[in-house]
Formats: structure tokens, C-alpha cells, sequence
């Protein structure tokens, strides 16, 4: 990447804050990795190439938060001298201001112990936050908190950054801004040192690009109607019509009544693995990868969304058409989800009418075709985690974590919990649940923190999970990825005197975070050995932890698995107590494997549709 012209006003602010950051005496920068925060980290991977700032990558936002703490309080040892200080004998140094960079969501929230330490302190710590830009905040869009004014009267001086769109004078004005903040600081004007945030909104893209941009978003519908309470049982939440081209989008926490309301009227249902709403004759396997094949969502005329979807990009692109119709069922309480800004209509419930059984001849061609692009991806999916190949080497197979997913969800009965972890875990099980079961089976119990959608605390959620689950005679399992572990380790911490739990943690280990691989950062990472090496870096982040060791450290029952059989077999017996089973899986082809089964999921859902 050049810092000439990245063909991003989201990266080229980003550039020019970390370049001006290191002229005015920031020269130790930690970050840890994420995706709203990429443009910082394209920067900062430029800045340390050049010599210009020494960055600091680590995995955990509040060690990251700590360890520029420790930067700034290290620089003011006696014998030390603060960058750009002159020789002073016995002079105390001032302490040099360090940044830490975020992503947004709960990563921010995991620097307030170390923000409040360096405010008490009198530390000067920078703290960069990637937040969204201001018309996704407050509709439910995934990752998505008030970030503003987080911490409170811990930092001296906090400002809310409007995300750059390529206007005259806005890289001027961020700077004059930042440098404001730093000033605050360094206690130059009150002699009070600490923390400053700013809170960096970035809008896509967020990655350098020399071509054309996708088209924009359609522009948000003129207005929302809010039906409200209905006043009694028998009242209509008037919503709009009744067209047969309609599709049901179950989000995380929609409960039965998406897959009720889906078979009562012969509607599709896309359903997400935490919507409590999967499975069922309606269910279209490997919806993201369906909606991608050409012509098989272009008559939709409406969707009802249930719960908060989150997990799908091509689901968003479908409730942001303009020629669809978005009905939104959200009790009363908070927000209703609609990223897009497309609701036409938003009701607190549906009437019972909509789940009287419609005439079976209503969805026609329409629900006819649906059902096959399921059966189509269905097999397409099918056969990528029963190749021969993975279940013979999981370190080496293609679609290893895909195939990981399918045996821990197969293992997951009506008398078992699941919980899933943020990034690749969540959506792997996406693609994977409903294979092996049959169609009229209840949908398995699978839970995620997608309220945010972060990896952190993962382990001690499925912990409390555990313990709750166990009350009511079920058992606990936990998907996540090596970084969700490590990120939450010491939730694997119990005391003597605690009570015992049961759980067991499959952690898929690709040594990294493959989520960043799927997504444009993977494909930027393929122009050279230098992009290839930033990548690994800032996103990647390899670890090399030996999770065999960490696990006897704690005192936790640590299994390595490496084909698909001895998976099934740990599964089939998870042992008392706290177990975690290892599979060490490939990283490196996850793009082009990802990309491949979705090519040849719309080959074949396009087939079967003509």
C-alpha cells in the first residue's frame, strides 16, 4: 500500500493521523486486530515498515490497553529519556504518550480498566477507537455500541470523529483535533497528564483500493411506520399486504415463531444458527451462499425479519433493495434492528392470522424454487465436509473448519447446549446446521454473545452456560477459535472451593484470525510478499501457543484430535469436568476454499432453479 492514494477516504485519514501522531512524538503504538479498525492497521503496518512508529500487535484488548500503559510509565524510568527530550542530568522524564488502537463493540470497553489506571496515574495514553459511522449507530447494525464518552471523566478529553469522506479540509481538521487531544495528554495546559480517546468513525471501504467501489447502498426509504402494542389479542398489527414472494429472515434470538410463521405460510426461511428458528421443511441451507447465485432472489417482493440478524452481508444487501418490502417484528423495549434504514414497517408482534396454515398452492413456483436452491447448496456443502481428504488429516483437508463445525453440531442433541464463538465458528455452524437431522427435528439449542459480536469473554459465557444448563439436566459444548480462547483463557480459571462444572471447548486452531482472510483484507494479501506479510501481522496475528500447555497450567483435561473420526469419538464422550479437544486446522487457504464452495454452491443452486 502507498500512502499516494489508497482509493479510501477511510485509509487515507487514517495515513495521515498516524503520520502526523509520530511527528508529534507518539512513536510506541499497540494494537490489536479487528475489522473497523483496519484502515489504522494498513497505516500502522506503513508507519513501522518506514522506521516512523514501533508497533506492538497483540491479541487481547486489554492487555494490549496495559502494555502501552506500561510503554508510557517504562519511558520515564531514571536513565531513560523521552523521545525528542533533551539530556537533562537528573531530570525526571515526562512519561511518553503511547496510543493502543481498538475495533469497535466490546473491544473498546476492554481498555477502561487500564484508562482508568493511566487517568489516576497521570499516564498519557492515546486511545484510538474504530467506531461506525454515525448512520448505523442505534439501528442495530452488528458491532455497533455508543462508544462516545465510554469513559467517562476517566480521560481528559474525548472527541467523536465524523468518518472522513474525501471532503477539503477534513484530513486538517482530524489533525488539529488530534493534536488537541495530545496536547490534553501531555498535560500542557492544565499540568494534569492521562488518557485522551478519540473515537475514529470509518465508513466502507476500509481497505486500500485502486478500482471501481461497489455500487452505494440504495438510499433509505422515506420513512418507517412503528405499529404500536396492539391493544388486545385479537388486534392486527397491520402489516403490508399478504405477498406470496416473501422470505422469513430469522435473526439471533428470534425464537420459534420464524420457523412457525415459515411453514404455516409456505415461506422460506433463512434462518441463523442462534435464532432458536432452524431447521424445518422451509429452511434454505447455505442461505448466504444461495443469495450470491444470479436470479434467485430477484422477485422477492418481501421479508420479515425476526431476532437481529448479523451474520450475513448478502442478507443486509437484501433489506437494503429498494423494491422490498421490510417488515420488522421487534417487542417493544429497544431499537428495532434495520442497518439499512429500509423498515417500511416495524410491529411488536404478528397477529395470529399469520400462522394460519396458508393454501399449500400459494407459494407456487416461487416457494418450489426456493426449496431446490436448498437441496442444491445442501449437497454442495454435503460434499466439502465429507471429502475424504478432511476427514483423513484436518491440519491439511480442504474445508477442515467446515467439516470441524459439522461434527460438533451433529454431536449437539436435544439434550445438549452449544455455544458458538464470534467470527469464522458462528458462520461455519451457519453453513453446516441442518445436515445431519432430520427436517421435522426441534432446532438444536445453540447460543452466542452476538449482542456485540465479540470474541471476548467466550469461555467464561459458556462457563456460566455450563453451570446454568446443568440445572436443567443438559450438557454444555463450546465451539470457538484459537484467538477466541486465548483472548478469554483465564475463564478457564476455577477455584478449589467453586463449583464443578462440565463443559467441554473445541478450539479450532488455524494459528490466527482466518476471519480476516474471507474478507477483502485476505484478497489484498495475495499482491506480494510485502501485503502478504502485513496481513500476517495486523490481521493474521499468529500466536504459536501451545494450548496443550496452557491447559495444564490451569488444570484442565487438554485433547489434541487430528482427523475427523478421533473428533467424532471426543465428542461422543466428553469426559467430567472442564475439557478442551484441539484441532489444529490450515489457515492459509481459507480465502480461495471459502470463495470455491460459494462458487459452487450458485453453480449448482442456478442449475436446479432454471
Amino acid at each position: 500500500m502507498s500512502a499516494a492514494a489508497s482509493g479510501s477516504p477511510a485509509v487515507d485519514s487514517a495515513l495521515a493521523l498516524v503520520a502526523d501522531l509520530a511527528a508529534q512524538g507518539v512513536h510506541d503504538v499497540v494494537l490489536a486486530p479487528g475489522s473497523r479498525s483496519a484502515p489504522l492497521a494498513y497505516a500502522l503496518a506503513e508507519a513501522a515498515a518506514a522506521g516512523r512508529v514501533r508497533l506492538h500487535v497483540r491479541i487481547d484488548e486489554r492487555s494490549a490497553a496495559f502494555l502501552a500503559l506500561g510503554l508510557s510509565r517504562g519511558s520515564a524510568l531514571p536513565g531513560a529519556v523521552a523521545d525528542g527530550a533533551p539530556e537533562v542530568a537528573d531530570a525526571p522524564a515526562a512519561p511518553a504518550p503511547v496510543a493502543v488502537v481498538t475495533t469497535s463493540g466490546t473491544a473498546v470497553a476492554n481498555l477502561h480498566p487500564a484508562v482508568l489506571e493511566a487517568s489516576h496515574a497521570g499516564l498519557p495514553l492515546v486511545v484510538l477507537t474504530a467506531d461506525r459511522p454515525h448512520e448505523l449507530r442505534g439501528t442495530g447494525a452488528s458491532q455497533t455500541t455508543d462508544q462516545v464518552g465510554i469513559f467517562g471523566t476517566a480521560v481528559r478529553y474525548a472527541v467523536d470523529v465524523p468518518a472522513p469522506d474525501g471532503r477539503d479540509g477534513e484530513v486538517r481538521d482530524l489533525l488539529a483535533t488530534a493534536r488537541r487531544a495530545l496536547a490534553a495528554a501531555r498535560g500542557l495546559r492544565d499540568r494534569r497528564p492521562g488518557p485522551v480517546q478519540l473515537d475514529l468513525a470509518y465508513r466502507d471501504p476500509l481497505h486500500p483500493t485502486d478500482g471501481p467501489e461497489p455500487p452505494a447502498a440504495p438510499e433509505p426509504s422515506p420513512g418507517v411506520e412503528v405499529v404500536p402494542p396492539a391493544p388486545g389479542p385479537g388486534a392486527d398489527p397491520a402489516l403490508p399486504g399478504d405477498p406470496a414472494r416473501t422470505l422469513v429472515v430469522a435473526g439471533d434470538g428470534a425464537g420459534p415463531d420464524a420457523r412457525r410463521l415459515a411453514e404455516a405460510r409456505g415461506w422460506p426461511l433463512l434462518a441463523e444458527p442462534t435464532s432458536g428458528a432452524c431447521g424445518g421443511p422451509r429452511a434454505v441451507a447455505a442461505y448466504r451462499s444461495v443469495l450470491g447465485a444470479d436470479g434467485i432472489a430477484a422477485d422477492v417482493e418481501h421479508v420479515v425479519v425476526l431476532g437481529r440478524p448479523t451474520l450475513s452481508r448478502p442478507v443486509q444487501r437484501l433489506l437494503a433493495r429498494p423494491d422490498v418490502t421490510v417488515t420488522v417484528v421487534a417487542p417493544g423495549g429497544g431499537p428495532w434492528p434495520d442497518p439499512a434504514r429500509h423498515a417500511a414497517r416495524v410491529v411488536e408482534r404478528l397477529a395470529e392470522r399469520w400462522f394460519v396454515p396458508a393454501d399449500p398452492s400459494d407459494g407456487g413456483t416461487f416457494a418450489a424454487r426456493w426449496a431446490a436452491a436448498s437441496r442444491a447448496a445442501a449437497g454442495q456443502v454435503d460434499a466439502a465436509t465429507r471429502d475424504p481428504a478432511v476427514g483423513a488429516d484436518l491440519s491439511m483437508g480442504p474445508h477442515a473448519a467446515l467439516a470441524v463445525a459439522r461434527a460438533v453440531v451433529a454431536a449437539t442433541g436435544p439434550e445438549d447446549v452449544l455455544v458458538v464463538g464470534a467470527s469464522n465458528p458462528v458462520r461455519d455452524v451457519d453453513l453446516v446446521v441442518g445436515l445431519d437431522v432430520a427436517e421435522d427435528a426441534p432446532p438444536p439449542q445453540i447460543l452466542a454473545n452476538r449482542g456485540l459480536a465479540g470474541i471476548d469473554g467466550t469461555v467464561a459465557t459458556a462457563t456460566g452456560v455450563a453451570l446454568a444448563a446443568a440445572r436443567r439436566g443438559l450438557r454444555t459444548r463450546a465451539l470457538v477459535g484459537d484467538l477466541t480462547f486465548l483472548h478469554d483463557v483465564g475463564g478457564l480459571l476455577r477455584g478449589p472451593d467453586e463449583d464443578p462444572v462440565d463443559l467441554q471447548v473445541v478450539v479450532a486452531n488455524d494459528d490466527g484470525g482466518s476471519i480476516f482472510a474471507t474478507l477483502e483484507h485476505g484478497q489484498l494479501a495475495q499482491d506480494g510478499p510485502t501485503a502478504a506479510a502485513t496481513f500476517e501481522r495486523v490481521f493474521g496475528t499468529p500466536h504459536g501457543a501451545d494450548l496443550g500447555a496452557l491447559c495444564a497450567g490451569y488444570g484442565v483435561a487438554h485433547r489434541r484430535v487430528g482427523d475427523v473420526a478421533a473428533l467424532r469419538a471426543a465428542l461422543a464422550e466428553p469426559p467430567a469436568g472442564v475439557s478442551v479437544v484441539e484441532v489444529r486446522l490450515p489457515r492459509a487457504d481459507r480465502l480461495a476454499e471459502s470463495r470455491g464452495l460459494a462458487t459452487r454452491v450458485a453453480e449448482a443452486v442456478r442449475a436446479a432453479t432454471r
